[in-house]
């Protein structure tokens, strides 16, 4: 006999170690300049990602208009830079970064950073970032103003005459 009762499975308890531990399997992984980012769950109006920060790296100084996130630092020590506040966070502490705040994750450690992000929000997509600053040249030149543009036309056409018209 098993030791175990009629119609009752046994507890397994798997180690750590165990090959046959259930593990994660992220939906993506995508590489940037300042370490990695693989999406572990997405459902509606929610987004986990697991994010890697490599040693003297830093993530562009953004927000976001549609999503706010929710940062849990797993392993390293991060400083969080959110408005005008900067902040260090070792593991098992959280910040929380509101809808269109400006904010950044830096490590000045040796060791990579990993945080667990939760963003929530109407839209979750990677186009949602506006950038202030960035170390990797990632700041696309905005449109200049309809104004601004007719003005330096204007700039490079040689001056009127008086009386020759408007």
């Amino acid at each position: 006999m098993s030791g175990v009762a009629k119609g009752r499975r046994p507890n397994i308890k798997l180690s750590m170690s165990d090959p046959e531990r259930p593990r994660s399997r992220p939906l993506e992984l995508v590489v940037k300049p300042w370490g990695s980012f693989s999406t572990l769950e997405e459902g509606s109006g929610y987004k986990i990602k697991r994010l890697v920060v490599r040693p003297g790296q830093r993530l562009s100084m953004q927000k976001h208009q549609r999503r706010a996130e929710h940062w849990v630092v797993v392993s390293g020590t991060a400083t969080i830079v959110r408005g005008d506040r900067r902040f260090t966070l070792r593991t098992r502490a959280c910040a929380v970064i509101p809808r269109q705040a400006w904010h950044r994750i830096e490590n000045h450690g040796r060791q990579p950073v990993v945080i667990i992000e939760v963003q929530h929000g109407s839209y979750l997509g990677e186009d949602d970032i506006i950038r202030k600053q960035d170390d990797y040249g990632r700041i696309e030149p905005r449109a200049l103003p309809a104004a601004t543009t007719t003005a330096q036309a204007g700039a490079s056409r040689e001056p009127r005459r008086k009386g020759s018209g408007k």
